[in-house]
């Protein structure tokens, strides 16, 4: 799995904190940025989440690069609908001869013969995808053999509120492990570029107790 940062507004905390303080200020726009310092940026910012006033959020965006997650995963992410996502296609990019690269989840990988039956039938299965194309038949329609554990990739663009939201529910430990590793590497990725917005970025118990009730995992969350 690879996650990386390849976009973004620039300056996105002094974007965000201009437009909160437009809201509540006859200053021009220009103004507003000359009175601003780096401490009085940072604790608006603070401020205004406390508050949830998430809209002024939505004026930074980020870009990332995901390359080799299943396809399990990329329908769990496209489900964040006011994200933008585009991911390559099986139906114009055909699989070469060498075979396609998947995902085997490490709960499978660690049992011997599972593992074998596992491989065994995605080997089948590639198999049969080539048989398929050999005679003729368009990707868009060999493409139905191909297993759920086949790697993507994607581009995926969302605003700071949006990811706020990613990472309170695909952080969480009881989300599926290769969407957390993918939500914990794209927190990783823009925590540096704005670590007031993302400082208490992840599931809801950072900051209380968990919300999931009976389905809690029972286990404080960390970034590890």
């Amino acid at each position: 799995m690879k996650v990386r940062l390849i976009n973004y507004t620039k300056d996105p905390e002094k974007i965000v904190a201009q437009s909160a303080r437009l809201c509540y200020s006859e200053l021009g726009i220009d103004e507003l940025n000359e009175k601003f310092t780096d401490k009085s940026r940072t604790n608006l910012i603070k401020k205004i989440i406390k508050l949830g006033h998430y809209s002024v959020l939505e004026h930074a965006t980020f870009t990332f690069a995901i390359e080799g997650i299943s396809r399990v995963t990329s329908h769990q992410l496209v489900r964040h609908r006011l994200a933008s996502f585009s991911q390559q296609s099986q139906r114009y990019v055909k699989i070469n001869k060498e075979g396609f690269p998947y995902i085997v989840p490490k709960s499978i990988a660690q049992e011997e013969k599972l593992n074998k039956l596992f491989i065994d039938a995605i080997k089948k299965l590639d198999g049969i995808y080539h048989i398929l194309l050999d005679h003729n038949i368009k990707a868009e329609d060999a493409r139905y053999i191909l297993p759920q554990a086949v790697t993507t990739k994607m581009i995926i663009s969302a605003n700071a509120r949006e990811l706020l939201h990613i990472f309170k529910l695909r952080c969480c430990n009881r989300a599926q492990w290769e969407i957390r590793e993918v939500a914990m590497n794209m927190l990783k990725e823009v925590e540096d570029i704005a670590p007031t917005i993302f400082e208490n970025a992840g599931p809801p118990c950072i900051l209380g107790p968990c919300p999931e009730g009976e389905l809690s995992c029972g286990k404080p969350w960390t970034k590890k």
